[in-house]
């Protein structure tokens, strides 16, 4: 069953065209085979979440649509473009932004200077005062070094960060790991914020808690293939089948 679950198309809105659709992706670390056929799609202003145990192939699905993996197969058609075969660059400029578990501060520079890095690649990006606005702990921390901020606020700096590309797709690893719960609550209203905006959102995340608090669809995976999808308000319903899939 998991296995044919895999190979449908999952429509999320009746009669719209999804903005992303990723069938049969495939990706290679070396001799290793991590993805094995990935089946989803995304609509415009939805927030969607890849959950599944660690070593599932959550966030190598989040790179291969970046680009940043070194073998990749399938298709990754976004916005009327087919960009399995681009360079990071190239997805960045169609509109797709990636905000990695790691964050990637630069210690060196301060809350702004790290805001002001990366290009603006695509007309929309916000501004610097709607970004403060999104985010008031930075503009009170601007001019504090990435090596000063909390792990909240750095997670902060790194989604603000790519707001300002221009990027409408935004793929998000793990973004309420490590974080006190009164921070996660926040980064749960940005998201909220960023999707009445019209943003689109990608999100891997392990607390499944709070994908319940942010996401209108949740796609399950295990051993490098999406094996079920289960739309928000469906879960309670489905909660037995969830937390098989999870548990540890």
């Amino acid at each position: 069953m998991a296995d044919a679950l895999a190979e449908l198309p999952i429509a999320a809105q009746e009669g719209s065209a999804p903005l992303m659709v990723v069938r049969g992706l495939e990706a290679w670390y070396g001799e290793s085979h991590v993805l094995h056929g990935v089946n989803l799609e995304v609509h415009e202003g939805e927030v969607v979440t890849l959950l599944g145990r660690n070593g599932a192939g959550k966030t190598t699905t989040l790179r291969s649509i970046m680009g940043l993996v070194p073998k990749r197969s399938g298709s990754v058609h976004y916005a009327g473009r087919e960009l399995i075969g681009a360079r990071p660059d190239i997805i960045a400029r169609a509109g797709i932004a990636y905000c990695p578990e790691e964050r990637g501060i630069f210690a060196s520079l301060d809350v702004t200077e790290n805001l002001m890095l990366p290009p603006v690649v695509r007309p929309g990006g916000l501004p610097l005062d709607e970004i403060y606005e999104l985010f008031p702990n930075l503009r009170e921390r601007a001019r504090s070094q990435g090596t000063k901020l909390s792990g909240g606020e750095q997670q902060m700096l790194a989604i603000a960060r790519i707001l300002r590309t221009g990027a409408k797709l935004l793929l998000l690893d793990e973004p309420s790991e490590g974080l006190a719960p009164v921070i996660v609550q926040q980064i749960g209203r940005t998201i909220r914020e960023l999707k009445q905006r019209g943003f689109t959102v990608v999100l891997v995340e392990q607390n499944f808690h709070f994908a319940q608090t942010v996401a209108d669809r949740h796609y399950v995976m295990e051993h490098g293939k999406v094996v079920d999808m289960v739309r928000n308000e469906d879960v309670e319903a489905s909660r037995s089948r969830i937390d098989e899939y999870l548990r540890v």
